[in-house]
């Protein structure tokens, strides 16, 4: 099978063509597996966290990926559940424990991190973690719903949201446009507040119902009681959290921070930023009880995940493109095509 490699940690803003495409053996089920053939995969930031070491695969090469979409091909032994030709998704987490808090279990493994994931024609999976597609949405629509939709839908719960209250938003990619629609289904009277620097990106959110866009360092028009950061950045989380009114939350959604503005941190003041009982939560992982719950929820509403798609082998751009910033909703791999005559 044909498949996009990581085969050692490097720097994205000193070499742009970090994985490879080479040719795998088509891998076998084990008990309790499913093998899926991959239609779909959507490109995250925590992809450019495992190529330059921030959350660094245990061993190399490894297939990254892990907003993966596909049809069940092979069963392996033991499988009840799922069948053959049925489509499924694979997000961030591959296996785990099985309990309540799987997603901090030491038992704990990441796709296309701990175990190969879906830059590739083919992958396994324990059938307890691949979840069933709604029909409402094509695969490379249902793909960016498999972390992006899956975590933001985890990261929203964890700002104890009640109707009318108001929500910020910091950074505006894959996982807040999804989130942004989420919350104008659940919670119709939340206003919600966007912060990017992108000024297509705030023009965006702004399209899809948000209140209010300002910059990362703007100041809402007023207090906000929870934030959710998507971003790789320190400046958006000392910049939330003087956004926030007293007893707010910021929850910040990211596997890794990068160190480029780590020094922002020293702008942080106990009074403005902290006092008054303002709370700071962080989003690890994901369980497979999120996804369960949030792809049907999706269906109904139904969210439109806005994607940009590409070719396998063009898993690199799509990963520079990422990098560099800039995006409108989500970017997704195109991989079936690359089977068909």
């Amino acid at each position: 099978m044909k498949a996009m490699v990581l085969q050692r940690i490097i720097s994205l803003d000193q070499e742009h063509m970090p994985l490879a495409l080479v040719e795998l053996p088509v891998p076998e089920p084990k008990a309790g597996e499913v093998r899926v053939t991959v239609s779909a995969c959507g490109v995250c930031h925590t992809e450019i966290d495992e190529i330059e070491g921030r959350t660094a695969p245990p061993r190399l090469p490894v297939v990254l990926g892990h907003e993966v979409v596909g049809r069940v091909d092979k069963l392996g032994k033991g499988v009840t559940r799922l069948k053959e030709g049925d489509r499924v998704g694979v997000g961030w987490i591959h296996s785990s424990s099985g309990t309540e808090d799987e997603n901090v279990s030491a038992a704990f493994e990441a796709t296309g991190r701990d175990v190969n994931g879906g830059y590739a024609e083919y992958m396994t999976v324990t059938e307890d973690y691949a979840y069933l597609i709604p029909e409402v949405f094509s695969d490379e629509q249902a793909a960016p719903l498999l972390c992006a939709g899956g975590v933001g839908y985890r990261a929203l719960k964890l700002t104890h949201p009640q109707d009318g209250q108001r929500l910020g938003l910091t950074g505006f990619g894959g996982s807040a446009h999804l989130v942004v629609q989420l919350v104008r289904s659940l919670f119709p009277q939340t206003k919600i507040y966007v912060f990017a620097r992108d000024p297509a990106a705030r023009q965006f959110a702004l399209e899809l119902g948000a209140a209010w866009a300002g910059d990362t360092a703007d100041r809402a028009p007023q207090l906000l009681h929870a934030i959710i950061d998507t971003t790789p950045a320190w400046k958006p989380v000392v910049e939330a959290l003087a956004n926030l009114c007293p007893g707010g939350r910021l929850v910040i959604n990211a596997i890794r921070k990068e160190d480029q503005d780590k020094d922002y941190l020293l702008n942080l003041s106990y009074h403005k930023h902290l006092w008054l009982e303002k709370e700071i939560k962080s989003v690890a992982n994901v369980t497979q009880r999120d996804i369960a719950e949030f792809l049907p929820l999706a269906a109904k509403i139904p969210i439109k995940p806005a994607v940009q798609t590409y070719a396998l082998e063009e898993a690199n751009k799509a990963l520079l493109e990422l990098k560099r910033g800039g995006i409108r909703g989500a970017k997704v791999l195109l991989i079936k095509s690359m089977r068909e005559p």
